[in-house]
């Protein structure tokens, strides 16, 4: 097993994502034989050959192969920086894990992808189960999201969350921040919100969403195929949306302009036969572009809250997760802004609001507001110039 784990972590680094000839001979040889053969170690004969060709054929990945001795000619440059032991001793380090198929942690729906299913995944956060497909939930949209964007997000992932879902996104700007930032406020599960990244797991990337992602990975995990020190190209972003949509019973794109890689995730989705939601904007935004076109396309259904999203991951009703039940009656009516300030707000130790603001991501003239209302409502007090929860919250 072992020798199985260090393997992979050696393919990760020498294959890119999605590598159609690299995956197919990991199945066909075995993650082992597939690294020395990858290599120039030893050299594959005419059944091999065979093998790979056939899974290509099989899954539609046939174009551009043109034997393994090109393939590995492609590989071999990359063989001197191959140091499997040192990445994952830098997971460790980070508190993470490497991730191979044959672990019982390892997520099932993976296996959706077929050939496409990841050689490992370098998991940030707490060793957990992660959820069933029917448990998860893609949120995903523009980068430059509008405030509609922001609010409809923010109101659709807390509430999922509350719900006792995972909300699956990409960590990075616009929706996908709003959907963690949402989700952690919300969580009421073991795994509220789950990051897939497009570059490794060492860094957190964009700099300006690592106080984020750092929550989501001591409360959710943050996942990436790619190992320590993976640079995030435009390549592996479009490659790790078909990893969100496969973890995923519903992708649901809240915000998109009329080419987006939010749209690419869909229709990874769409591909796996899973369901696509799609939130309708004005007319007269470009954000909403995207989504009215998956819309118009019949490729989404229209969707505008929780309730909707969590009836597409389980029709029948049978497994959607029980709505949260002696949730305080105080806090209903509550703004999603107010919510998550409240949610940032300690219990014992009062706090600055400039704190606030950082840990809620929120400005600081609408902590200020925010606390406001909450101290109107008892939910909030302030003491010798610091603020913290009121009784009324508790």
């Amino acid at each position: 097993m072992e020798a199985e784990r260090l393997a992979r972590a050696a393919l990760s680094r020498l294959m890119e994502p999605q590598d159609a000839a690299g995956l197919a001979l990991v199945q066909a040889a075995g993650a082992v034989d597939a690294l020395r053969l990858a290599t120039g170690q030893v050299t594959g004969g005419a059944l091999i050959e065979q093998e790979i060709s056939g899974l290509l054929a099989g899954s539609g990945a046939a174009a551009g192969w043109s034997g393994l001795a090109a393939s590995i000619k492609r590989w071999l440059p990359r063989v001197p920086d191959l140091a499997p032991e040192r990445d994952v001793a830098t997971m460790a380090r980070l508190g993470g894990r490497l991730l191979i198929p044959s672990d019982d942690l390892w997520p099932a729906q993976l296996a959706d992808l077929g050939i496409q299913e990841p050689i490992c995944l370098w998991w940030r956060g707490h060793e957990q189960q992660l959820p069933h497909v029917q448990r998860s939930i893609a949120l995903v949209g523009s980068r430059d999201s509008t405030s509609y964007g922001a609010a409809v997000t923010g109101e659709i992932a807390y509430s999922l969350a509350q719900r006792g879902f995972t909300v699956v996104s990409g960590g990075a700007y616009g929706i996908d921040a709003h959907a963690h930032r949402a989700a952690l406020a919300g969580g009421s599960g073991p795994v509220p919100t789950i990051a897939v990244m497009a570059g490794g797991v060492d860094r957190f990337y964009p700099s300006g969403n690592e106080e984020l992602l750092r929550a989501v990975a001591n409360q959710g995990a943050v996942l990436a195929e790619v190992p320590p020190g993976s640079a995030p190209t435009r390549y592996r972003f479009l490659q790790r949306n078909r990893l969100i949509a496969a973890l995923s019973a519903v992708t649901v794109v809240v915000e998109a302009r009329w080419r987006s890689g939010a749209l690419n995730t869909a229709h990874h989705a769409e591909a796996l036969g899973r369901a696509v939601g799609a939130v309708p904007g004005s007319v007269h935004s470009a954000n909403s572009a995207g989504c009215h076109r998956l819309l118009r396309d019949g490729g989404a259904i229209c969707v505008t809250d929780a309730a909707e999203i969590a009836e597409l991951a389980s029709p029948s009703g049978a497994d959607l997760p029980e709505p949260p039940q002696g949730a305080s009656q105080v806090q209903d009516g509550l703004t999603l802004e107010d919510l998550i300030l409240l949610d940032a707000l300690p219990l014992r130790s009062t706090t600055s609001v400039e704190k606030l603001a950082a840990v809620a991501g929120l400005g600081t003239d609408s902590v200020r507001a925010g606390l406001g209302r909450l101290g109107l409502l008892g939910l909030a007090v302030s003491e010798r110039g610091g603020w913290k929860r009121g009784k009324a919250s508790v």
